[in-house]
């Protein structure tokens, strides 16, 4: 699929990002109902988010 424009990156780039937050809040939901908590788990969920961000996301905007 070939994307011109700016702002149809942009969009694609908010759908994603709404995805990975839609994905980590129900993983926190989940764990909160079955009372475990995994610390490690939820901060390397976090630092992929960013480093997709840094390393796939930034660039494109460039």
């Amino acid at each position: 699929m070939v994307i011109y424009g700016n702002l149809a990156i942009s969009y694609g780039m908010i759908a994603i990002i709404f995805f990975a937050i839609l994905l980590v809040g129900g993983l926190l939901a989940v764990m909160h109902m079955r009372h475990k908590y995994a610390p490690n788990l939820i901060a390397a969920l976090i630092g992929a988010i960013c480093c997709f961000l840094l390393l796939e996301a930034l660039p494109a905007l460039t």
